[in-house]
């Protein structure tokens, strides 16, 4: 077993309401749960129960109101804690709905950002970032800006962006949702392909079932809100996997189904 990379404990997150004075809602409580180191895990729930909550306090772009989050041994939030702290020094690496692409940068020059920002733009990162091109079919256009892409390369070289500075855990925002299905489907495999390479922690938030399966090694389904953990179930499908052929792997439909019993 690897060691253990993420750690949220008894985690919380309320808002006051509106329309109610002081009082407090609490969109996620009392949630538990870790990630191993090389572990890829989805997240999926119904609509409204918190996903984009959650990977905002796991992110240190929001602070919790509740419990705490541990990365790498260290506990790294609180309910005390007094700033947040966006990505803990480049440590956490998140991947948004939307790619953020530079329009005036070309390609290779959006993927280095993050080293040259950070002061660590060398001869081996750019190399580190030509082969991560490469690997996902991007060679030959490191010189086109974006608008001259199309969105499923836009969102392979905002992958690429994230990997380049390899942070120790990657979140992931539902980064296929707007795409079509082909392209969505080439993404996933292009993504378990590289996280086969370089073993990442990632934890994926998605609203397919389907992509929550074919992607994880484990699923976590979270409760409507107030949010937990409401069921986390393993996936034992052999790897490596073809996702066009996972509807007729045994015991593909029999996951699906009680996923999708917990999330309607």
């Amino acid at each position: 077993m690897n060691a253990e990379m993420l750690r949220v404990d008894h985690l919380g997150r309320s808002f006051r309401t509106r329309d109610s004075g002081d009082a407090e809602r609490w969109v996620i409580q009392d949630m538990s749960f870790s990630v191993a180191d090389g572990e890829f895990i989805t997240v999926i729930g119904p609509s409204g129960s918190g996903k984009s909550t959650l990977l905002n306090l796991l992110s240190q772009i929001d602070l919790p109101s509740a419990g705490e989050i541990w990365l790498e041994g260290r506990c790294v939030s609180t309910a005390s804690t007094a700033v947040a702290k966006p990505g803990l020094d480049c440590r956490i690496g998140y991947v948004t709905q939307d790619d953020n692409l530079l329009p005036w940068r070309n390609l290779l020059d959006n993927v280095t950002f993050p080293l040259k920002v950070q002061g660590r733009l060398d001869a081996a990162g750019i190399a580190r970032a030509r082969e991560l091109l490469a690997a996902v079919g991007l060679e030959g256009f490191e010189k086109y800006y974006p608008h001259e892409l199309s969105g499923g390369m836009r969102k392979r070289a905002s992958i690429i962006r994230t990997l380049v500075y390899d942070p120790p855990i990657i979140l992931m925002d539902e980064p296929f949702g707007a795409l079509d299905a082909q392209t969505r489907l080439q993404l996933q495999n292009d993504l378990l392909k590289l996280w086969t390479a370089k073993r990442k922690t990632i934890l994926f938030v998605t609203h397919d079932i389907v992509e929550a399966i074919g992607l994880a090694d484990r699923v976590l389904v979270l409760s409507r809100a107030p949010t937990h953990i409401a069921a986390e179930h393993v996936v034992d499908l052999p790897r490596p996997r073809a996702l066009d052929e996972l509807l007729a792997q045994p015991g593909f439909a029999a996951l699906h189904e009680r996923i999708r019993a917990l999330v309607r």
